[in-house]
């Protein structure tokens, strides 16, 4: 007579330790994310200023074409392009609504080389370096750009990564707190296996170890679960907001799910050694008290 089958009991606090945990992770996954897009986010902003090389009315084309050249090949450039007077003429009139050569009767703008800049320089530090030597090449009237759009730009970048940090920290201390609480729960109910393993001379490190190994599998897959919601939130967002794809891009994103899950397996193994070693500490009367 084939002897019946054992049914598998469902593991409920493994179940609630991953769902738990993997929330506090979510919440971690989207600052890390948030994080890394401001940079980017500075880059792309900085990378679209534009310094505008005015040019001399009398300027010769071998001068035109030799300060085109240098302004291509140097290191801050991104890339150069050329605005005629009567490209400027247009563009202003279409910002203005009318045109300025109608009543003055002549075009009062000057012909112009666009630089885009580089991320790196894109500082008001360097453009000044840059302004000086771009000002003694031969056939330049003047140099311009906007320097209180990089100035605004810059203290906002900063003052977001700065409030971005400081959430993280709040965080982290936060998440700790919770899959502590979480983790100690699960062993809570075996404390006294714990307790009876210690009588019979169980070296710690033994006790230990199944104890840590579950609560990695516990960190590991709610990183993963955290990171498939992450994921599939992305996703979905892409539908309502395009520009949410940058967000998943492997440059961001990779590292968003590194960090979630390294994150996840140092706290639940850290915790799970801490909750392991203050039971084992305990005496048999202070374990009935807890």
């Amino acid at each position: 007579m084939a002897k019946p089958k054992k049914k598998r009991k469902i593991d409920l606090l493994f179940i609630t330790a991953c769902i738990s945990t993997s929330l506090v992770l979510l919440l971690i996954g989207i600052v890390a994310l948030l994080l890394l897009t401001a940079n980017d986010l500075s880059r792309q902003l900085k990378q679209e200023m534009v310094v505008e090389v005015i040019l001399k009315e009398n300027i010769t084309d071998t001068q035109f074409s030799s300060l085109r050249r240098s302004l291509e090949a140097a290191p801050y450039c991104v890339s150069c392009s050329f605005i005629s007077k009567d490209d400027a003429l247009k563009e202003m009139t279409k910002a203005m609504g009318t045109d300025p050569s109608e009543f003055l009767e002549y075009n009062p703008f000057y012909a112009s080389l666009n630089i885009r800049m580089k991320a790196d320089y894109a500082c008001n530090d360097s453009l000044k370096v840059i302004e000086n030597r771009i000002s003694k090449m031969e056939g330049v009237r003047e140099v311009t750009w906007q320097k209180d759009i990089l100035d605004i730009i810059n203290r906002n970048i900063n003052k977001i990564a700065a409030i971005l940090l400081v959430l993280a920290l709040i965080l982290s201390m936060v998440s700790f707190t919770l899959i502590n609480n979480t983790i100690k729960l699960t062993i809570y109910s075996q404390r006294f296996i714990l307790y009876s393993m210690k009588l019979v001379g169980a070296k710690w490190s033994f006790i230990r170890k199944p104890f840590i190994t579950r609560n990695l599998w516990i960190g590991l897959t709610s990183a993963i679960l955290a990171c498939l919601i992450l994921w599939y939130g992305l996703k979905l967002g892409l539908k309502y907001e395009p520009w949410l794809y940058m967000l998943t891009e492997p440059r961001i994103i990779v590292p968003v799910f590194a960090v979630v899950t390294v994150i996840g397996l140092i706290i639940t193994g850290v915790c799970a050694l801490h909750s392991v070693n203050r039971f084992l500490r305990m005496k048999s009367g202070e374990l009935h008290y807890v």
